[in-house]
């Protein structure tokens, strides 16, 4: 059993720690340094082996822990955890905080058990806290627009670049060290932004160049392909937990769990879920959609007219929607557990009545049953192809999510019924200045409005083979 509560911008206890309630995204911050003050234990917070629960400290972002489109928590840090905890037979309680600063604060005082918040190993931390086990290893990376001129592949190239990084974080260690060798490197911190939205800037050209680790590169090009890593600036560094000294204990048994078969094991299933599946980056091969238009579609093509027959969704449309999910291979399975081609997850599929999710017939049914559905529930009053636009973003991030962002668009004076502004106000679920305030929390909301841009572009090639 898991157990959530959240820190608001204000400090304010959002939601009962009775509600599992988190949130997505990409966000790992660094590595903020502790203040030289000693760790002491908060008077009154026990040892789990006498309560049975373990309080753990953690940020919202895809590589720690978050939820996804059906509300469910997950993430890295979120499986490892409850795995540790599970082989204790302790129950997790998990306390959200809004940067890697706070986490660090959140072990100084104290108030917690374990810190697994994507925390980088470092000495400074170390003589400060009771290190745990490493379970990631990274390197920082110099990222840049992919048409960024000159593009500095070379320590002597970063003169003249604009860099902007998270402040309190490891990046500003990092380039603070690069500086004191060559002359001219020049950065600012930004207390506002997140490494995240930070490489969302550089996306948009309106940053050249920012500091991220790998594992968060990783991500965020496969929804952002004109990031480009312009060169590794630290070797591989290591991720991992720490407590605070009071609980040097359970920083020694995590270790000795992280590190036995079990531990092993977990490792490796985190990373196969979470990592693996995420290929070397490229741009979307037109050549290879145009291909796949004459050698796959044309067994797919009367069951989407049938099914657009059925529900009302555009058959290609619902042709658009597979190619993203799966390529139109009936066979795809991804290590989340979704399958098929229209990658249903099992809750889904049952809650449609589709018993096989790799019968292309009864998944193409379903995936376009569920789509009217996301489809219905949305106000009549939104004109199309908004009202579309936003379904197919409930497909992708989940109803609660957008009604989120729906309800954020109403407070920021931003039409909700309005594609336009949805899209700038989607990704504001990923930014620590607005998530705080919604029910459903962090979510990786760029990812929806990539989503259905592709999505649309797909289906400006693929319409020609139904008319």
């Amino acid at each position: 059993m898991t157990r959530v509560t959240h820190r608001s911008l204000t400090h304010k206890l959002l939601n009962s720690a009775s509600v599992t309630v988190s949130v997505l995204a990409l966000m790992m911050a660094g590595c903020s340094q502790p203040s030289s003050e000693t760790t002491a234990a908060t008077p009154g917070l026990k040892s789990p082996e006498e309560t049975g629960v373990l309080q753990v400290a953690t940020r919202n972002g895809s590589t720690t822990y978050y939820l996804d489109r059906h509300e469910n928590p997950i993430g890295p840090e979120f499986s490892l955890v409850e795995k540790f905890a599970e082989s204790k037979g302790w129950t997790v309680e998990w306390t959200m905080h809004e940067s890697t600063a706070e986490v660090l604060e959140a072990l100084e005082s104290g108030n917690t058990h374990l810190a697994a918040a994507g925390l980088t190993h470092l000495p400074s931390r170390t003589e400060k806290f009771a290190r745990g086990p490493a379970h990631t290893e990274i390197t920082q990376q110099l990222v840049c627009h992919r048409e960024q001129r000159p593009m500095p592949r070379l320590p002597e190239e970063i003169p003249g670049v604009e860099i902007r990084v998270t402040a309190k974080s490891s990046y500003v260690e990092t380039l603070n060290a690069l500086s004191g060798e060559h002359e001219g490197i020049q950065f600012s911190e930004d207390d506002e932004l997140t490494t995240e939205m930070l490489l969302s800037e550089v996306a948009e050209q309106d940053l050249d160049c920012t500091v991220a680790d790998s594992n968060i590169v990783q991500v965020m090009r496969r929804h952002f392909p004109h990031l480009e890593v312009a060169m590794n600036l630290t070797s591989g560094q290591n991720l991992g937990w720490y407590s605070p000294t009071a609980f040097k204990d359970i920083a020694d048994t995590s270790h000795e769990w992280m590190n036995s078969r079990e531990g092993d094991l977990a490792i490796g299933e985190m990373e196969t879920r979470y990592y693996s599946y995420i290929g070397e980056f490229d741009f979307v091969d037109l050549r290879a959609l145009n291909r796949r238009i004459d050698d796959r579609l044309p067994e797919y093509k009367e069951k989407f007219l049938a099914a657009e027959e059925k529900t009302g969704m555009p058959a290609d449309l619902l042709a658009a929607l597979s190619y993203q999910e799966s390529h139109w291979d009936p066979t795809a399975i991804s290590p989340t557990g979704v399958r098929g081609i229209m990658m249903l997850t099992l809750n889904t599929a049952r809650s449609l009545g589709v018993t096989n999710r790799l019968d292309p017939e009864a998944a193409i049914d379903g995936g376009a049953r569920y789509l009217a559905d996301r489809h219905r529930r949305l106000p009549e009053t939104i004109p199309e192809p908004d009202r579309t636009f936003l379904a197919l973003a409930s497909y992708n991030i989940g109803r609660g999510h957008l009604l989120d962002a729906r309800q954020l668009a109403r407070e920021l004076g931003k039409n909700p019924d309005s594609w336009e502004d949805m899209a700038k106000v989607l990704p504001l679920k990923a930014d620590k200045r607005y998530y705080p305030s919604t029910r459903y929390g962090y979510a990786r909301g760029y990812e929806p409005v990539h989503y259905v841009q592709r999505i649309r572009n797909y289906r400006d090639v693929i319409q020609g083979a139904f008319e």
